[in-house]
């Protein structure tokens, strides 16, 4: 191949990279806005707009950010597809990474499964003010692994869910 060929097969390569990229952007914000729009239309009642803000905040806020992680992980993969590199032996390594991992992490696999639990059990949402463990504040932050408490004081408090 000429240096010429080797020029245009690598620009080739660097713009569908780059559709790649631009595409898994453009999915990942529709499928944002399908998810917020979704959530609201779901779970909007007029009688109980602060609390069911609240709660519609935190949906948006764990679906979106499981949904964005797929869609960058898909995006990666086909990135790497798309560079030459033979994805079956990553996409092997990941899932035995992952099988190891979860043996590993159980208390983590423990908070999100806690986290599930509380998001669909509506036991809190942010901005409500809780006590857990002891610290009495206003949620700040909620996500299946995590709950972020503000005391009085001001000072944050990490609480995982288990």
């Amino acid at each position: 191949m000429s240096n010429m060929e080797i020029s245009l097969s690598v620009l080739i390569k660097i713009i569908k990279i780059i559709s790649l990229l631009v595409g898994a952007f453009l999915v990942n914000y529709s499928l944002q806005l399908l998810i917020r729009r979704a959530i609201q239309v779901a779970l909007y009642k007029k009688e109980q707009k602060e609390i069911q803000m609240r709660k519609i905040k935190t949906l948006i806020s764990v679906f979106g950010g499981t949904i964005r992680f797929f869609v960058w992980i898909i995006a990666s993969l086909m990135i790497l597809a798309e560079m030459g590199i033979n994805i079956g032996p990553v996409l092997t390594g990941m899932g035995l990474i992952g099988l190891t991992l979860s043996m590993a992490i159980k208390d983590i696999l423990a908070d999100f499964i806690s986290g599930v639990f509380i998001l669909l059990e509506d036991q809190y949402n942010v901005g409500d003010k809780i006590m857990i463990n002891g610290i009495d504040g206003e949620v700040i932050d909620l996500n299946l692994r995590k709950t972020i408490i503000r005391d009085e004081n001001g000072i944050l408090h990490f609480i995982p869910n288990r």
